[in-house]
């Protein structure tokens, strides 16, 4: 089989291209530079320098590949998330890099189409449980990732696989609002803001990654993505275990936080029981109480700079 990954050296990309890889696929990865382009080459993959806003140039590099994977996104970190100017190109690559690389996939006849999304899209379900057919309610920030998906429903219009993952809030060693996290707790705040009570939905990027590799065998569709919800104050506990300090004190609950964000202060407890059911997929991690540990104990294992 033969894999296109854009969004390949991030840090779901690369765990995605190693696992596809492991299982014999042959891989090809979008690298911007010389020094990521070794990363993929050192990880099995080939790498490609095309940019996703070149439909001429995706179209080239992704024929004769079988499956076509957008992993690709562009977050913002720090003081900078709070500008909306910085969300652009995030927006970009959701609309327009999506739409080329679906149809730089159809016109080279590949099978299955994979996209990255958002579980942060959902409406506020309270104490539910919330599947795939829940109500959305999407912000400024995250109307993008339905777009996106719908570039996925579009390639299976076209007769393959589309498939859209939904996950929950990424949590990984070497993600970098991971470490803005732990810096804030290890100040005793626990940095995401919201009600005590409500609940949200992470996933580690080990186990999205692995979830990425099990969607080559779903249906078409949209599919949740995240280990077992949990409460905020849940996870400040998880949080502050993990790191042997005092309990976490809870953000405030978002009085001044702008409308842009009102997706961070919703209870949206996600069930990712279909995708489980049709692929056979499960959390290496089942919570973000194994979760914490985990990230914790490998980012203690590390050489310091």
């Amino acid at each position: 089989m033969k894999i296109f990954v854009a969004g390949a050296t991030g840090v779901l990309g690369r765990r995605a291209v190693s696992q596809f890889v492991a299982a014999g696929a042959e891989v090809t990865g979008v690298a911007r530079t010389q020094e990521k382009a070794v990363e993929l080459r050192d990880l099995g993959a080939t790498p490609v320098e095309v940019s996703l806003f070149d439909p001429d140039g995706l179209t080239a590099a992704i024929a004769g590949h079988e499956v076509v994977c957008n992993l690709a996104t562009a977050i913002p970190t720090g003081d900078r998330v709070a500008t909306r100017s910085a969300w652009n190109a995030n927006h970009a690559i959701r609309r327009d890099g999506a739409r080329n690389l679906v149809d730089a996939a159809i016109h080279a006849g590949a099978d299955r189409y994979i996209q990255e999304s958002i579980s942060f899209v959902y409406a506020d379900g309270a104490d539910e449980y919330l599947d795939e057919s829940a109500p959305v309610d999407p912000t400024w920030i995250t109307q993008s990732a339905l777009a996106a998906e719908g570039e996925a429903a579009r390639f299976a219009g076209h007769g393959g696989a589309g498939v859209a993952l939904r996950f929950g809030v990424f949590y990984g060693p070497d993600s970098a609002h991971t470490i803005e996290a732990i810096g804030a707790a290890r100040s005793g705040l626990f940095p995401i803001p919201g009600p005590a009570g409500a609940y949200m939905s992470s996933v580690t990027t080990d186990d999205a990654a692995s979830a990425v590799v099990a969607a080559l065998g779903a249906p078409s569709g949209v599919y949740n993505v995240a280990d077992r919800p949990l409460r905020r104050s849940e996870l400040a506990a998880a949080l502050s275990e993990a790191l042997g300090t005092a309990p976490l004190r809870l953000s405030a609950e978002g009085a001044d936080l702008p409308e842009d964000f009102a997706m961070m202060l919703r209870s949206q407890r996600v069930t990712s029981q279909l995708f489980a059911t049709l692929t056979g997929w499960q959390p290496r991690f089942p919570s973000a109480w194994e979760g914490w540990r985990f990230v914790v104990d490998e980012l203690r294992q590390r050489p310091v700079a």
